[in-house]
This record gives structure tokens, sequence and C-alpha cells, in this order.
């Protein structure tokens, strides 16, 4: 750990390529709407653009942190993001029936995105320094497992059940690589399995979204009807797409898609090809991710690694699934690409200390 080269450069060129693709895709699926809203069609072009400036700016700082400084930060991180989250559920800004949203300084963050990273942070310093007891269940696993189950269950509480799923799943696997007992996390999974499915079904608007996503095409102007557009967008493309600008979806027909529903823009004016492309710098970027984690000799910098590689793509697999009809409507970003500040900043920040690890890893 000792001598640092420059980042991968690799790394690099495939964040830089996500975030010009995702610049390119917002203005292209947001003028309409932002013109017929706001009266200018560049709206969220410029508050995207705003937002990739500040996600750089704290990139580069990360990329020159020593990332196990980081180690030290845990305790203060974990109590910010307690806070943090109490004060969603009591002064959060209302949206769509969820409190999501607090404001500072005139800007609008997700806690929840806070809490991704911070608790991928403290998974791996956890099982970095309880190596020689993650195997037991209750002197390890367990205690890991309470810390995580009680920040899902504040995020749930907002309610939100897609990020909670996706951070769950994720430290559960970075525990796994940091060394618990594979039975112990198979038996967990099917404990959890009935309760999330249990928490699906029990309120009416999530148990709507399964039914939806079971028969869209039963009430296509309805619960339907987002899906039905999206398939729509999804398979007017062809091979090459109808050309950048030219999508017919979001002229009002598919809702807000800049946002959650960007992917079948870019698939409608890209075509499969274009959709391929950009599921090929997904795959390279959790290639290079994992790579980087099984370089470096350093346990708590190799799980750190592979949890911001896992979540960043596993997002991007959960978002790209629900736009096509393969699993239910998450609410889950496109990681770089869709609108949105708080994800592409905590994204940003992320990658910036995957870059540092890279400085540190041994070279092949």
């Amino acid at each position: 750990m000792k001598t640092r080269y420059p980042p991968d450069p690799i790394l690099l060129s495939i964040i830089l390529a996500l975030l010009g693709l995702g610049l390119v895709a917002n203005y292209s699926s947001s003028a309409i709407f932002a013109l017929e809203r706001y009266g200018s069609s560049t709206y969220f072009l410029w508050k995207q653009f705003l937002w990739i400036v500040i996600g750089i700016a704290l990139a580069l700082f990360f990329i020159n942190y020593d990332h196990r400084k980081l180690k030290s930060m845990v305790r203060p991180l974990l109590v910010l993001n307690i806070i943090l989250l109490i004060l969603v559920l009591i002064l959060g800004r209302e949206v769509g029936g969820a409190k999501r949203w607090l404001r500072f300084l005139g800007l609008g963050f997700q806690p929840s995105e806070i809490t991704k990273l911070s608790l991928i942070i403290f998974v791996a310093y956890y099982c970095d320094k309880k190596r020689s007891k993650i195997e037991n269940f209750s002197k390890g696993l367990l205690p890991l497992l309470l810390v995580i189950g009680f920040f899902c269950g504040m995020i749930f509480l907002q309610p939100d059940l897609g990020t909670p799923v996706l951070i769950g799943f994720t430290c559960i696997v970075i525990s796994f690589i940091g060394g618990a007992k594979l039975k112990q996390i198979l038996s967990l999974g099917m404990l959890l399995l009935p309760l999330i499915s249990l928490a699906a079904w029990a309120e009416p608007y999530r148990r709507k979204r399964i039914l939806s996503f079971l028969h869209p095409w039963d009430d296509p102007q309805g619960s339907g009807y987002q899906l039905v557009q999206s398939l729509l967008a999804l398979g007017s493309g062809g091979l090459k797409g109808v050309g950048l600008g030219q999508s017919h979806s979001k002229l009002l027909y598919l809702p807000e898609p800049h946002t959650d529903f960007i992917f079948p823009i870019l698939a409608e004016e890209l075509g499969l090809l274009g959709s391929l492309s950009l599921l090929l710098l997904y795959g390279l970027l959790g290639w290079i991710g994992f790579r980087i984690a099984t370089r470096t000799k350093n346990m708590f910098s190799s799980l750190l690694a592979s949890g911001i590689t896992l979540i960043i793509v596993l997002q991007a697999l959960f978002n790209i699934g629900a736009v096509s009809g393969c699993i239910p409507t998450k609410g889950l970003p496109l990681p770089l690409i869709s609108f949105g500040g708080s994800s592409l900043v905590i994204t940003l920040m992320s990658l910036g200390i995957l870059s540092n690890i890279s400085r540190y890893a041994r070279k092949e």
C-alpha cells in the first residue's frame, strides 16, 4: 500500500463516457417536458450540469484523499446518517406520498443516498476489524446485521422499499466476501424473503405496482400506463434507433422520462446497439471495479472497492430490469444517467474513492 499509481485510466474513461451520455440523454428526454412545465427546454440540462460539476469536484478530492482515513470517520458518519434519516421523517418534503427529501440552502437531497455510501464504508470497516469473529454468528455477523437492519428500516419508513433492498443485499454480499459463512447468509435470505414479500404486498400502492408489473396490458391507461409506454419505447428503437432527439415517447407520453425511465428513451433513440453499448459500459465498470478490489492487499480497501462497484452495477440492473418489465418498478435512478443531484453526486464521490483505491492497488 506504499506505492501510488495514477488512477485507473479505463475507469476514468468509463465515468466520463457515462456522464457525457447522461447529459445528452437528459436534454433529449427532458426538453419537451421542461418547455411545457418551466418554459425553458434547457431547464433540467443546466441543473444536471451543475450537479455534475459539484460531483466531479468531490470526486477529484476523493481521488487524492487516502481512502484508509475513512475508517476513522465511520462512527461520525453513522451518527450523521441517523440524524438525517430522523429529520427526513419529520421535516422531509413529501413527493408522491413519500418523505425522502430534505432541503438545505435551497438544494434538495435524499439522505438515503448518503446512507448507501456510509453503510458500505461501515461494513468494509467492520469486516476488516472483526475478521477473526465474522464467521461466528452471535459475535460477528449478528451485530453487523442489526446495524444494517436499523438503517434499512429507517429508509423503509419514508416509505421506500427499493433502496433498503439494494443497500441490504449489497452489504450482505460484502459481509460474505469479508468472511461470513454462506450457510448463515442463505438462512438469513430465507428469513427475509417472506418479510420483504409481505412488505411489498401489504401497502396498496406497492401491491398495485406488482399487479401492473404482472399484467400491465390489463389496464394500459391506468396502473400499467408507465410500463406499457416504456415497453413501446423500447420496442420502437429497432436495431439502430430512430436517432438522437427523435423519440416519440418523450412527447409527454412517458411520464417524466428524464428520471427513472430514461433508459427507454435512450433505447428508442439509439436502438438495440446503443442499449447494448450502455450495458457494456456498466459491465466494464463492474469488471474494472472488481479487478481493483482483487489487486489490493488491504482487506478494508478490497471490501470497499467491491461494495462501491456492486451497488452501482446492481442499481443499473435494477433500473433497466424495472423499465423493461423484468422486475417490479423500484424507483431507483440509472447511475450517472438519470436526472437527479443526490444520486449523481454520491455516485461520483463513490467512484472517486474507487479511483483512489486503484492508485494503491498492485500492478498485474
